[in-house]
C-alpha cells in the first residue's frame, strides 16, 4: 500500500471488516494541514478522522476503543497515515 492508496473509503472498507461498526464516518481532513508535519503536499491521504460505533467496544476502556481501531488501521499507518483523530460514538440502545 502507498500513500496514493489511503482514502476514506479505503479505510472504511477496513474498519466495516474488523469492527462492523453500528455507525462509521470517516473524514480526510489532509487538506486542511498542507504544510504541516506529516502532509504529503497532495492534500489527501494522511489527516483523517473517524466517527465510528461498534458493538466490539462494549466493556472496553476508551484507550481500548481507540486501540482497536489503531490495530485494525495498522496497514494505512505503516503506509503514510500520520494522523488519525478517532470519536467514539454511543451505540443507542434498543
Amino acid at each position: 500500500m502507498q500513500t496514493q492508496d489511503i482514502t476514506a473509503t479505503a479505510i472504511e472498507a477496513v474498519l466495516h471488516s474488523t469492527l462492523a461498526p453500528t455507525q462509521l464516518e470517516v473524514i480526510d481532513e489532509s487538506w486542511q494541514h498542507a504544510g504541516h508535519a506529516g502532509a504529503n503536499g497532495t492534500g489527501v491521504g494522511t489527516h483523517f478522522r473517524v466517527r465510528i460505533a461498534s458493538p466490539l467496544f462494549t466493556g472496553t476502556s476508551r484507550i481500548g476503543q481507540h486501540r482497536l481501531v489503531y490495530d485494525a488501521l495498522q496497514a494505512f499507518i505503516d503506509a503514510g497515515l500520520h494522523a488519525l483523530a478517532i470519536e467514539v460514538l454511543s451505540t443507542p440502545k434498543p
